[in-house]
């Protein structure tokens, strides 16, 4: 019998050959248990927390833990199949109600993940007919969105407006859909997309435009609706994607828009169509998320505050970080031996993030992600600071 991993033999010897380089597996790291938003517990010590997505600090919302618990206990703990056949519960036709009042649109459609958000939405929209142009930073979900479309992808250069319209332009005689897709923040780098330029270009090309907000919801904009709100461009977005894993702390994904055609996507989307939806529970803890999103707009504010203090203070040390101020932070280093090295020192002395390396980031460079939280108080950014000086003067 022919070994069936034969295929991954590089992957495994590249696994092993960055093991080797490493006193853990940057991929298996385990919090055995959350202490508090900011705080958990890592190989049995008290560790800092500042790489979880966990931004306004809801995973931890006591209300919505109440929720999910109360709504368990009366509705059971799963659906046990798709919503177009016996997955639907009152619970998601509530849920998907309150998501399109609070982004102001006629139609909203839930899925399982985000991850599904992104390949049921994009695979659903376009065809083998039609073209999608993505940015070049685009997450996995996109790209794998793309893929069961077969749609023709065309790439733009990362955050280059002007680089878009010249490859739409040379689409001027195609005849099928052109669908540009960007991502409100980029979540490897934290990078913040010009959607309102986007929008100027699609409008004279005749593109739509999909928005991936999933790291800017909750986050971005003067009520949490995300960098189409903060540019002032929300009604010109066609399709809003994201996820509720990020700013309301539970799991699944949702796609809104005012476009009619959606309700079709409900019988075109395999990914929507062919799995489980999400459990009542979770539904009852995302509602209640909601609310606490909706009546705390501070928690936004202190969010830019705690993350243009990391930011300044990373740069002051002599880092590489983006320019953009986001709660996605990302420390740029020279190569993968130097990235972790530098990693398993931060988690040595206390502090999590992320490592991220190629080809999951952009120009072949690894990095080292930080997330920040709204629920950080601005001592414990002071203390993983002055973590990142400590390990950094190793290194010179």
């Amino acid at each position: 019998m022919n070994n069936i991993f034969a295929k991954h033999e590089a992957l495994q010897k590249a696994y092993k050959n960055l093991i080797t380089l490493s006193p853990r597996d940057p991929f298996h790291v385990v919090i055995e248990r959350p202490l508090s938003a900011t705080v958990g517990i890592i190989e049995g010590r008290e560790t800092l927390l500042f790489g979880t997505n966990n931004y306004l600090g809801l995973s931890q919302s006591q209300k919505a833990a109440q929720a999910a618990i109360e709504t368990a206990q009366t509705m059971g703990v799963g659906t046990t199949g798709s919503r177009i056949a016996n997955g639907t519960f009152g619970l998601h036709q509530t849920l998907e109600k309150k998501l399109a009042a609070f982004f102001r649109r006629k139609h909203c459609m839930i899925f399982s993940t985000g991850y599904q958000a992104n390949l049921g939405t994009i695979s659903a929209l376009v065809n083998k007919d039609d073209v999608l142009l993505l940015d070049a930073d685009s997450h996995a979900s996109i790209y794998d969105g793309a893929k069961l479309s077969g749609a023709q992808v065309i790439r733009f250069r990362h955050n280059d407006p002007a680089d878009l319209e010249k490859r739409l332009a040379r689409l001027k005689n195609h005849t099928g859909a052109k669908l540009i897709i960007a991502e409100g923040i980029y979540s490897m780098t934290g990078n913040i997309a010009p959607l309102k330029e986007f929008v100027d270009i699609k409008k004279r090309h005749g593109a739509y435009l999909m928005a991936d907000e999933a790291h800017s919801f909750g986050v971005l904009g003067e009520h949490g609706r995300g960098v189409a709100e903060l540019q002032n461009c929300e009604d010109d977005i066609d399709f809003i994607v994201g996820t509720f894993s990020k700013s309301l702390g539970t799991v699944g994904g949702y796609c809104i828009s005012d476009n009619d055609g959606i309700n079709l996507m409900r019988l075109a989307s395999r990914p929507y169509m062919f799995t489980a939806s999400l459990p009542p529970e979770i539904i009852a803890a995302t509602l209640a998320a909601l609310e606490d999103l909706e009546a705390h707009p501070e928690l936004r504010v202190k969010l830019q505050k705690n993350a243009a203090q990391l930011h300044a203070g990373l740069q002051d040390i002599g880092l590489n970080t983006g320019s953009h101020i986001s709660p996605v932070i990302a420390v740029t280093l020279d190569n993968i031996a130097q990235a972790l090295t530098f990693w398993n020192a931060l988690l040595e002395s206390g502090l999590y993030v992320n490592l991220s390396l190629p080809p999951a980031t952009p120009d072949e460079r690894p990095l080292l992600r930080c997330s920040v939280m709204a629920a950080h108080s601005p001592q414990e950014i002071d203390k993983a600071i002055s973590i990142f000086k400590s390990v950094y003067n190793m290194f010179k």
